[in-house]
């Protein structure tokens, strides 16, 4: 059975790979090199591989095959398992684009799970393609990880010209619709950095296991993947905080508004209370109202008003109400 595979290719360990087809795949030893194949975990065909026809111990075939999944590492034997995730700028139409990919290592052959060809590894393989790729299992894995975090540092970087841009609105065309905006955007950098925190999880427990094929040149390179890694978290939690700083603007300024709104309100309500009482009790039809007799007790009584409303005026300014 012939399993659909996403790509499968042969490191022959000098920095070089090349494409390989199945009939290849099944005639393949280790003295011909490393073997990378990748699979869509989708494919029934590829599961049945996976569970029956590729070797692997029953607790590496259920972690390859699990759906949904978080980063982790998991060392079994000789080998290693790693669940990372990556973002896929590919697919920006997606509600989603973060991915996971799941590897399982040994020393001559590594089995990939995921959805697609990830970007990292289209610039993997470009590199084997060009002479210019890793040389063995632990600096494919090492070279893997590091092209998944620098595109998310890509990823970082985007967040940090949209928080730009949503302070530039703040600052010029006021609070119109960045409520929303906001919101969404906090959500979208908590869920980004969640994802990168698991990733360092992984990278750095990765750093601690100890398997034979995992030299210590490449336990020094992932290490500066983690440290990439980790300003990458840094970076996002500057960004999450000014988008919080610009939301507690936001906040503030609409109760700013609202307040200016309400005290010029109370103020009108003020003036007017005594104004309503007078004509309230002026217009009693009972008998003993002033100026009810005299032709000219309206223009009285309007007088008396706009004195009274000057009165309060002035009351005000003096009580630096106004």
């Amino acid at each position: 059975m012939q399993p659909e595979y996403i790509h499968a290719t042969l490191l022959d360990r000098k920095g070089s790979g090349r494409e390989m087809t199945w009939l290849e795949v099944e005639g393949w030893h280790p003295g011909q090199g490393v073997l990378w194949l990748h699979f869509d975990h989708a494919e029934e065909e590829v599961v049945q591989w996976i569970s029956t026809d590729s070797g692997l111990a029953p607790i590496v075939v259920e972690a390859l095959l699990a759906r949904p999944i978080r980063p982790r590492t998991l060392a079994v034997g000789d080998g290693l398992f790693l669940a990372l995730c990556g973002v896929d700028p590919k697919h920006k139409s997606r509600r989603e684009d973060r991915v996971s990919i799941r590897v399982w290592v040994e020393e001559n052959r590594v089995i990939s799970i995921g959805k697609r060809r990830l970007l990292a590894e289209e610039d993997l393989i470009a590199r084997l393609e060009s002479g210019c790729g890793p040389q063995g299992t632990a600096a494919l894995v090492v070279s893997l990880a590091d092209l998944l975090v620098l595109r998310m540092s890509d990823r970082v970087e985007e967040f940090e010209e949209g928080v730009d841009d949503l302070e530039d609105q703040l600052l010029e065309r006021g609070m119109g619709g960045l409520g929303v905006n906001l919101v969404q955007f906090r959500k979208r950098t908590i869920a980004l950095r969640r994802y990168l925190c698991l990733q360092r999880e992984v990278l750095s427990r990765m750093q601690q296991e100890s398997v034979p094929w995992f030299d210590k040149e490449s336990h020094a390179l992932l290490g500066d993947v983690n440290e990439r890694l980790q300003r990458n978290i840094d970076d996002i939690d500057t960004v999450r905080e000014r988008a919080a700083i610009a939301q507690e603007e936001l906040l503030s300024r609409n109760s700013d508004q609202l307040n200016s709104r309400m005290y010029v309100l109370s103020i009108v309500a003020a003036v007017f209370l005594p104004l309503g009482f007078l004509t309230s009790l002026f217009g009693v039809n009972v008998g003993g109202i002033p100026w009810e007799e005299s032709a000219s007790g309206f223009i009285v009584f309007c007088i008396f008003l706009m004195v009274a409303f000057a009165g309060q005026i002035a009351f005000f300014r003096w009580k630096k109400w106004l």
